[in-house]
């Protein structure tokens, strides 16, 4: 499935490949690649997780994102944050040495963009994964998300952690 202008890049509209999840619906099966090329899959997630995605690490916004949730997460007891790219498994690990993030756990797409295409977050003109964050419930979930419509931008954080704290 495709969604025309679904997202847009510097105001230019971009497709977006897969389903469009919404609120209430069970998280759908994953498997990405971990800093260590082993895979991971959404089997191996449990409790109150937030799963945010960006287009690459490289970039100044999504640097700043991830850093933000990286440090969110000493707040945040007993939750599991996932950030998630198409960089490839090496580019995430220097990434994370580099921003001394040791509290969000990265995962890559970059082999089959299995994750982007299941959640509906597929940029199927840059084959890169839109701007998202979600946050879902122990039982599997989604309670919260936020696909941003303009690729540069931040999420809203702050609504963003507001139904962290309120998830159970």
């Amino acid at each position: 499935m495709e969604r025309s202008a679904a997202v847009t890049f510097q105001g230019n509209p971009l497709t977006l490949i897969g389903k469009e999840l919404e609120l209430g619906q069970v998280i759908p099966e994953f498997t990405l690649a971990g800093n260590d090329l082993k895979p991971f899959s959404s089997s191996q997630t449990k409790g109150v997780r937030v799963f945010t995605t960006v287009p690459s690490l490289d970039t100044p916004v999504c640097d700043l994102q991830v850093k933000r949730f990286n440090k969110e997460a000493s707040s945040l007891k007993g939750v599991s944050i996932y950030a998630i790219s198409a960089d490839l498994p090496f580019a995430q690990a220097r990434w994370c040495g580099n921003a001394d993030a040791k509290s969000v756990t990265t995962l890559s797409d970059y082999k089959e963009m299995n994750f982007a295409t299941a959640w509906g977050l597929h940029i199927k003109e840059l084959r890169l994964i839109a701007r998202s964050v979600f946050v879902v419930d122990s039982s599997g979930k989604i309670v919260y998300k936020e696909v941003v419509k303009e690729v540069t931008q931040h999420p809203d954080y702050e609504k963003a952690l507001a139904a962290v704290k309120s998830a159970k």
